[in-house]
Order: C-alpha cells, then structure tokens, then sequence
C-alpha cells in the first residue's frame, strides 16, 4: 500500500522591516483534507513592527489599507481564530508536522515566503522536498490560452512598465479566480490565503498529469497584453487572438 502523501502550503504577511508578522502552514493530503494548521501572529514582530505598507499606494497595501488589516487582525486575536505565538513555539510546530506527516512544502511566490522567514528566523530549511507553487501555475495553468483570456476579461492586469508594457497578472488571486470562474478579493491575512486560495490552486496542479515537469520560472516576456490581444471594435467586446 502506498504511503500516503502531505503537503504544507506556507503563506505570510509581513512587516515592514521585511520579518513575518502573520504565519500560517497547513498539511493536505491530496484529496484537499487539512490535517493539521499553524496559525499565529508572531510574537516580538506582529506586536512590536508595523505591518507592511507602500505609502504610494492606493490599495490595500497603502495607508487606509493598513488601517483595515489591523482592525481585522485585532479582531481575528479577540475571537481566538489567531494566537501569539513564539519563533520557537513555531520551529517547534514545524519540526513535529514534519516528523508527523513529512509533508512536500510549498508556497505561492516560495523565494518571498522563505526569505522573510529567514528573516524572522522560522526555519524552513528543516523540509526534504520543495516547489514554489506560483512557478507550478505558470507552467501548467497560466500559460494556457483560457487563463489569458480570463484575465483579459477580469481586467486582470499589472500596472505598466515606464515603457507601457503591461502584463497579465499570475497572482493566486487571479489563478484561483480562474479556476472558480470567478474572482473574489483575497484578504491578505495568511491562513486564509493558503486556505481558500492556494489549497484551490494546488488541488487543481497536482491533478494534472506530469505537473512536475511543467514547473516554470515566471518569464513578463510570456504574459505580455500588447502580444495577444486585439480591440476588435466591430464586434463591440475584446478577444485576445493567437
């Protein structure tokens, strides 16, 4: 009988001294059952740093973004869906899923996640096996004429380049989107987004025959709006042509 086989997806959000304010892993099997979850803010950064903020922006990320997320994570600590937790409580956590479950780790955008965790030091180099989840879905979803097209008419774009390039957007946001068939605003606190998001995403991968081989690097050449689409004004609505 083959031995069952895990996964931990790992999401964070972050401060703005670059270190994890928000952590979250959960462990899945392949069927998308969480067995197990780690979801905390994290005790000496979350509570001592302001949160990651772009003063330029006019998004969630800018200054009345920032107010909302505290509101919100005040209120997830005040319900109990969040605790305090330690660096070490985490490491602990960490080592005794691994020894329980030997999960595969992965994490949309892996480079970002492992960097700020490193910085915080939560320590993720304790996983054998690894792959960044947003580079298995440029490979096997969102390179796919559907996904472009999806993300065309979702308005699903990067803001452009100093040289009006402009690019469709690979966010779990949009690829979850895709796979649903319908766009619906990810709230940027960890558990969630590995939850709602990355978990959809992952179950739609590992589904797909010889994913592993289809793990890409993101290449902006690749998903460059000016080289698929088209206004076709006569018919009064915008396709992309290939």
């Amino acid at each position: 009988m083959a031995k069952k086989q895990f996964f931990a997806i790992i999401d964070t959000e972050t401060t703005i001294n670059d270190t994890v304010a928000d952590f979250a892993c959960i462990i899945v099997d392949r069927q998308g059952n969480i067995h197990n979850q780690c979801a905390v803010m994290v005790k000496g950064h979350y509570d001592n740093m302001e949160l990651f903020h772009d003063k330029t922006a006019n998004d969630i990320w800018g200054y009345e973004g920032l107010s909302k997320r505290k509101k919100e994570y005040v209120a997830l600590l005040d319900n109990g869906t969040r605790m305090l937790a330690s660096v070490n409580a985490i490491n602990k956590w960490i080592n005794q899923a691994i020894g329980k479950y030997n999960p595969t780790v992965t994490a949309y955008n892996m480079s970002f996640d492992y960097s700020k965790c490193a910085n915080t030091g939560i320590d993720l180099s304790v996983f054998n096996n690894r792959f960044c989840l947003w580079q298995a879905s440029i490979g096997n979803i969102c390179n796919k004429k559907a996904f472009k097209q999806f993300a065309l008419d979702n308005h699903q774009f990067n803001k452009p380049t100093a040289n009006g390039n402009m690019t469709f957007k690979t966010t779990a946001e949009t690829v979850c989107g895709f796979i649903n068939n319908e766009m619906i605003i990810e709230p940027h606190t960890a558990l969630e987004d590995a939850r709602d998001f990355e978990l959809p995403i992952l179950m739609n991968i590992i589904k797909k025959r010889n994913w592993q081989d289809n793990v890409r690097s993101y290449d902006w050449k690749q998903f460059q709006v000016k080289d698929h689409y088209i206004a076709r004004k006569e018919y009064g609505n915008n396709r992309l042509v290939w």
